[in-house]
Protein backbone atom coordinates (compact mmCIF):
# COMPACT_ATOMS: atom_id res chain seq x y z
CA UNK A 1 0.00 0.00 0.00
CA UNK A 2 2.85 2.36 0.79
CA UNK A 3 4.50 1.65 -2.55
CA UNK A 4 1.24 2.41 -4.37
CA UNK A 5 0.94 5.78 -2.59
CA UNK A 6 4.52 6.52 -3.44
CA UNK A 7 3.85 5.81 -7.12
CA UNK A 8 0.82 8.17 -7.09
CA UNK A 9 2.91 10.92 -5.53
CA UNK A 10 5.67 10.38 -8.11
CA UNK A 11 3.11 10.57 -10.92
CA UNK A 12 1.71 13.85 -9.60
CA UNK A 13 5.20 15.30 -9.30
CA UNK A 14 6.05 14.31 -12.86
CA UNK A 15 2.85 15.93 -14.18
CA UNK A 16 3.66 19.12 -12.30
CA UNK A 17 7.20 19.07 -13.72
CA UNK A 18 5.78 18.63 -17.20
CA UNK A 19 3.71 21.82 -16.96
CA UNK A 20 6.27 23.70 -14.91
CA UNK A 21 5.38 26.71 -12.80
CA UNK A 22 4.74 29.20 -15.62
CA UNK A 23 1.02 29.58 -14.78
CA UNK A 24 -0.08 27.22 -17.54
CA UNK A 25 -2.17 25.35 -14.99
CA UNK A 26 -4.77 27.60 -13.36
CA UNK A 27 -7.49 26.96 -10.83
CA UNK A 28 -11.04 27.17 -12.12
CA UNK A 29 -12.75 28.88 -9.20
CA UNK A 30 -10.08 31.02 -7.57
CA UNK A 31 -10.00 33.69 -10.30
CA UNK A 32 -10.71 37.25 -9.06
CA UNK A 33 -14.14 38.53 -10.01
CA UNK A 34 -14.34 40.71 -13.09
CA UNK A 35 -14.28 44.45 -12.64
CA UNK A 36 -14.74 47.19 -15.26
CA UNK A 37 -11.89 49.14 -13.68
CA UNK A 38 -8.56 47.93 -15.08
CA UNK A 39 -6.10 46.53 -12.56
CA UNK A 40 -3.18 48.84 -13.14
CA UNK A 41 -1.33 49.21 -9.87
CA UNK A 42 1.92 50.13 -11.59
CA UNK A 43 0.58 53.45 -12.81
CA UNK A 44 0.25 55.75 -9.82
CA UNK A 45 0.74 58.98 -11.70
CA UNK A 46 -1.95 61.61 -11.66
CA UNK A 47 -4.29 61.96 -14.62
CA UNK A 48 -5.20 65.60 -14.18
CA UNK A 49 -4.92 66.59 -17.80
CA UNK A 50 -5.87 70.01 -19.06
CA UNK A 51 -9.34 69.78 -20.54
CA UNK A 52 -9.43 71.48 -23.93
CA UNK A 53 -12.38 71.87 -26.27
CA UNK A 54 -11.92 70.34 -29.72
CA UNK A 55 -14.50 72.57 -31.40
CA UNK A 56 -16.85 75.46 -30.73
CA UNK A 57 -19.75 73.29 -29.61
CA UNK A 58 -17.63 71.52 -27.00
CA UNK A 59 -16.59 74.91 -25.70
CA UNK A 60 -20.27 75.86 -25.44
CA UNK A 61 -20.88 72.77 -23.31
CA UNK A 62 -17.96 73.57 -21.02
CA UNK A 63 -19.14 77.16 -20.59
CA UNK A 64 -22.72 76.02 -20.00
CA UNK A 65 -21.63 73.62 -17.24
CA UNK A 66 -19.80 76.48 -15.52
CA UNK A 67 -22.81 78.79 -15.81
CA UNK A 68 -25.89 76.64 -15.17
CA UNK A 69 -26.77 73.83 -12.72
CA UNK A 70 -28.57 71.80 -15.41
CA UNK A 71 -27.12 71.21 -18.87
CA UNK A 72 -28.39 69.06 -21.73
CA UNK A 73 -25.71 67.95 -24.20
CA UNK A 74 -27.41 66.11 -27.03
CA UNK A 75 -26.61 65.24 -30.61
CA UNK A 76 -24.66 62.98 -32.89
CA UNK A 77 -22.55 60.07 -31.71
CA UNK A 78 -18.80 60.57 -31.35
CA UNK A 79 -18.95 64.24 -30.40
CA UNK A 80 -17.48 63.79 -26.90
CA UNK A 81 -20.64 64.43 -24.87
CA UNK A 82 -20.00 61.78 -22.23
CA UNK A 83 -16.29 62.49 -22.01
CA UNK A 84 -16.86 66.21 -21.42
CA UNK A 85 -19.42 65.49 -18.71
CA UNK A 86 -17.08 63.08 -16.89
CA UNK A 87 -14.05 65.34 -17.28
CA UNK A 88 -15.91 68.33 -15.84
CA UNK A 89 -17.13 66.13 -12.98
CA UNK A 90 -13.57 65.14 -12.05
CA UNK A 91 -12.47 68.74 -12.41
CA UNK A 92 -15.21 69.89 -10.01
CA UNK A 93 -14.32 67.16 -7.52
CA UNK A 94 -10.62 68.00 -7.56
CA UNK A 95 -11.40 71.69 -7.11
CA UNK A 96 -13.55 70.92 -4.07
CA UNK A 97 -16.70 72.33 -5.65
CA UNK A 98 -18.62 69.10 -5.01
CA UNK A 99 -18.23 66.25 -2.54
CA UNK A 100 -19.18 63.36 -4.78
CA UNK A 101 -19.85 62.25 -8.34
CA UNK A 102 -22.99 60.28 -9.14
CA UNK A 103 -23.20 58.38 -12.41
CA UNK A 104 -26.41 56.97 -13.80
CA UNK A 105 -27.31 55.30 -17.07
CA UNK A 106 -30.34 53.30 -18.24
CA UNK A 107 -29.80 49.54 -18.21
CA UNK A 108 -31.13 49.07 -21.73
CA UNK A 109 -29.54 46.68 -24.23
CA UNK A 110 -28.81 47.89 -27.73
CA UNK A 111 -31.16 45.67 -29.70
CA UNK A 112 -30.48 42.34 -27.98
CA UNK A 113 -31.34 40.91 -24.60
CA UNK A 114 -28.52 39.49 -22.48
CA UNK A 115 -30.83 37.91 -19.94
CA UNK A 116 -30.12 37.92 -16.23
CA UNK A 117 -26.57 38.86 -15.26
CA UNK A 118 -24.84 37.27 -12.24
CA UNK A 119 -23.45 39.13 -9.26
CA UNK A 120 -24.54 41.96 -7.01
CA UNK A 121 -26.08 45.23 -8.19
CA UNK A 122 -22.75 46.84 -9.07
CA UNK A 123 -21.62 43.81 -11.07
CA UNK A 124 -24.92 43.66 -12.95
CA UNK A 125 -24.64 47.33 -13.93
CA UNK A 126 -20.94 47.26 -14.81
CA UNK A 127 -21.38 46.25 -18.50
CA UNK A 128 -23.88 49.07 -19.04
CA UNK A 129 -21.67 51.64 -17.32
CA UNK A 130 -18.47 50.67 -19.10
CA UNK A 131 -18.36 53.88 -21.23
CA UNK A 132 -18.45 55.96 -18.04
CA UNK A 133 -15.63 53.88 -16.54
CA UNK A 134 -13.58 54.37 -19.70
CA UNK A 135 -13.88 58.15 -19.41
CA UNK A 136 -13.11 58.06 -15.68
CA UNK A 137 -10.01 55.92 -16.22
CA UNK A 138 -8.76 58.48 -18.72
CA UNK A 139 -8.97 61.22 -16.09
CA UNK A 140 -8.13 59.33 -12.88
CA UNK A 141 -5.62 56.59 -12.17
CA UNK A 142 -7.24 53.20 -11.61
CA UNK A 143 -5.84 52.97 -8.07
CA UNK A 144 -7.41 56.27 -7.06
CA UNK A 145 -10.65 55.43 -8.85
CA UNK A 146 -11.05 52.22 -6.85
CA UNK A 147 -10.39 54.12 -3.62
CA UNK A 148 -12.95 56.82 -4.46
CA UNK A 149 -15.58 54.23 -5.31
CA UNK A 150 -14.89 52.30 -2.10
CA UNK A 151 -15.36 55.52 -0.11
CA UNK A 152 -18.57 56.39 -1.93
CA UNK A 153 -17.13 59.58 -3.42
CA UNK A 154 -17.90 58.19 -6.88
CA UNK A 155 -21.25 56.43 -6.79
CA UNK A 156 -23.03 54.22 -9.30
CA UNK A 157 -26.72 55.07 -8.95
CA UNK A 158 -29.20 52.90 -10.87
CA UNK A 159 -32.11 54.89 -12.28
CA UNK A 160 -34.55 52.44 -10.69
CA UNK A 161 -33.36 53.42 -7.18
CA UNK A 162 -33.11 57.19 -7.61
CA UNK A 163 -36.67 58.07 -6.58
CA UNK A 164 -36.92 59.87 -3.26
CA UNK A 165 -33.31 61.00 -3.12
CA UNK A 166 -32.05 64.58 -2.78
CA UNK A 167 -28.58 64.96 -4.26
CA UNK A 168 -26.81 67.81 -2.48
CA UNK A 169 -23.19 68.86 -3.11
CA UNK A 170 -22.95 66.44 -6.01
CA UNK A 171 -22.11 66.34 -9.68
CA UNK A 172 -24.63 64.10 -11.45
CA UNK A 173 -24.16 62.65 -14.93
CA UNK A 174 -27.16 61.08 -16.66
CA UNK A 175 -25.80 59.32 -19.74
CA UNK A 176 -27.72 57.82 -22.68
CA UNK A 177 -30.80 59.78 -21.66
CA UNK A 178 -32.50 58.98 -24.96
CA UNK A 179 -33.27 55.60 -23.40
CA UNK A 180 -35.26 57.20 -20.57
CA UNK A 181 -38.98 57.79 -20.69
CA UNK A 182 -40.53 61.17 -19.93
CA UNK A 183 -41.48 59.98 -16.45
CA UNK A 184 -37.99 58.70 -15.71
CA UNK A 185 -36.37 61.96 -16.79
CA UNK A 186 -38.82 63.99 -14.73
CA UNK A 187 -37.95 61.90 -11.69
CA UNK A 188 -34.19 62.17 -12.33
CA UNK A 189 -34.13 65.90 -12.93
CA UNK A 190 -36.07 66.65 -9.75
CA UNK A 191 -33.38 64.90 -7.66
CA UNK A 192 -31.15 67.99 -8.05
CA UNK A 193 -30.19 69.41 -4.66
CA UNK A 194 -28.30 72.39 -3.27
CA UNK A 195 -24.82 73.15 -4.65
CA UNK A 196 -25.20 70.44 -7.28
CA UNK A 197 -24.79 70.26 -11.02
CA UNK A 198 -26.38 67.84 -13.46
CA UNK A 199 -25.36 67.07 -17.02
CA UNK A 200 -27.71 65.02 -19.20
CA UNK A 201 -26.27 63.52 -22.37
CA UNK A 202 -27.86 61.55 -25.16
CA UNK A 203 -28.52 61.13 -28.86
CA UNK A 204 -32.26 61.24 -29.65
CA UNK A 205 -31.57 59.59 -33.02
CA UNK A 206 -30.24 56.41 -31.36
CA UNK A 207 -32.91 55.44 -28.86
CA UNK A 208 -33.23 51.74 -28.01
CA UNK A 209 -36.79 52.18 -26.75
CA UNK A 210 -39.91 51.64 -28.78
CA UNK A 211 -40.84 54.59 -31.05
CA UNK A 212 -42.41 57.43 -29.12
CA UNK A 213 -41.28 56.23 -25.68
CA UNK A 214 -38.16 58.39 -25.33
CA UNK A 215 -38.86 61.59 -23.43
CA UNK A 216 -35.58 63.41 -24.02
CA UNK A 217 -36.74 65.77 -26.76
CA UNK A 218 -39.96 66.66 -24.93
CA UNK A 219 -38.09 67.43 -21.71
CA UNK A 220 -35.56 69.65 -23.48
CA UNK A 221 -38.25 71.60 -25.33
CA UNK A 222 -40.04 72.37 -22.06
CA UNK A 223 -36.99 73.21 -19.96
CA UNK A 224 -34.54 74.99 -22.25
CA UNK A 225 -36.54 78.23 -21.91
CA UNK A 226 -35.67 78.41 -18.19
CA UNK A 227 -32.88 80.78 -17.17
CA UNK A 228 -30.82 78.20 -15.28
CA UNK A 229 -31.01 75.50 -17.93
CA UNK A 230 -28.75 75.18 -20.97
CA UNK A 231 -29.25 72.92 -23.98
CA UNK A 232 -26.35 72.42 -26.38
CA UNK A 233 -26.87 70.43 -29.58
CA UNK A 234 -24.08 68.69 -31.47
CA UNK A 235 -24.09 68.01 -35.21
CA UNK A 236 -22.07 65.82 -37.56
CA UNK A 237 -19.50 68.61 -37.93
CA UNK A 238 -18.65 68.21 -34.25
CA UNK A 239 -17.65 64.53 -34.48
CA UNK A 240 -14.20 63.97 -32.95
CA UNK A 241 -13.92 60.25 -33.71
CA UNK A 242 -12.79 58.79 -37.02
CA UNK A 243 -13.86 61.05 -39.93
CA UNK A 244 -15.81 58.11 -41.34
CA UNK A 245 -18.19 58.36 -38.37
CA UNK A 246 -19.47 61.72 -39.59
CA UNK A 247 -20.02 60.32 -43.07
CA UNK A 248 -21.86 57.30 -41.69
CA UNK A 249 -24.17 59.53 -39.66
CA UNK A 250 -25.29 61.23 -42.87
CA UNK A 251 -25.56 57.97 -44.79
CA UNK A 252 -27.52 56.14 -42.11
Amino acid sequence: MTKRSARRAARRNSEFAQYGDDNNVRRLFDEPKWSPIPDDNNRDQKYRKNLRAQNETQQQVMDAIDEAPLVFAVGAAGTGKTYLAIAKAVEALDAGNVRRIILSRPAVEAGESLGYLPGDMEEKLSPYLRPLYDALCDRISSKRLKALMAEGVIEIAPIAYMRGRTLNNAYIVIDEAQNCTYGQLKMLLTRLGWNSSMVVTGDPAQSDLLPGMSGLNDVIEKLEMLDNVRAVRFSREDVVRHPLVAEMIDAL
